[in-house]
């Protein structure tokens, strides 16, 4: 039997690293899935990757109110419902100083970061109420708990999103529903990839792997964490293992924080 059997599951960010882990490590632990992006091709892939006819996806953009509720729509209309609601769509902006950062960069990161999060939860919510509680994870970073030079704004966002779930969990407890974040470290992601690009301005494979070591080497754990790591976290906040768990942040991060 698998820890959730009869549970539906939104996903955004689902074409991206920890999003396909998690509709992987979902899917098999029972979920139906649905999986959420702005890059069908890439939902494709996942999905076919996926294989299971539980699992499907959805074209949206979270920034757009409207796109939420239609993607909770769709889960509803294919699934019965919504139990799990992962905020995972992201971006991380640009490597560059506070006072040079572009400011349509800047309201592009919030806008994604917080806004999405936010209008997600906005969507979510009353259709965990309507099925008597269902559990929320954002994900948000060790920049949301520490911060980032030169990634303020990413910094902000992901600090943003903590400050959201805190007053979520506060608001819809009574309802059943728990809201938690998780905190990931650099994971093998696509984002980590961009981020290596942009330090010391060489992306270069050489320059790439050396940001890549320096990195690392911040983290106790002396490396990156996993897709599946941050993924079977969300796992267990999605579960009825947390059942007592909200308003909670939850490091994934190999020590770095500690």
């Amino acid at each position: 039997m698998g820890r959730l059997d009869g549970k539906v599951a939104i996903i955004t960010g689902g074409a991206g690293g920890i999003g396909k882990s998690a509709g992987q490590v979902f899917a098999a632990e029972g979920a139906a899935v649905l999986l959420v992006d702005m890059e069908e091709t890439a939902l494709q892939k996942v999905c076919e990757t996926i294989a299971s006819n539980q699992v499907s996806y959805f074209v949206a953009d979270v920034t757009q109110s409207s796109d939420n509720r239609a993607m909770v729509a769709c889960a509803e209309q294919r699934y019965g419902g919504v139990d799990i609601f992962i905020a995972n769509a992201g971006i991380e902006g640009v490597i560059c100083p506070l006072v040079d950062y572009d400011e349509a960069m800047f309201d592009k990161v919030i806008d994604v970061n917080v806004k999405g999060v936010f209008l997600g939860l906005q969507a979510a919510i009353p259709a965990m109420q309507s099925r008597g509680g269902g559990s929320i994870v954002i994900t948000s970073s060790v920049a949301g708990v520490t911060a980032a030079p030169q990634l303020s704004p990413y910094a902000a966002s992901k600090h943003a999103v903590i400050g959201i779930m805190r007053a979520a969990a506060l608001e819809y407890a009574a309802d059943n529903i728990r809201i938690n974040t998780v905190n990931p470290s650099p994971v093998e992601t696509r984002m980590m990839r961009t981020l290596e690009s942009g330090i010391g301005g060489d992306d270069s494979p050489a320059g790439m792997a050396a940001a890549k070591e320096q990195m690392a080497a911040t983290i106790p754990m002396q490396r990156y964490g996993n897709p599946d790591e941050i993924a079977k976290v969300m796992l267990f906040l999605a579960s009825d293992d947390s059942s007592w768990v909200t308003g909670s942040v939850n490091m994934a991060d190999g020590g770095m924080t500690a």
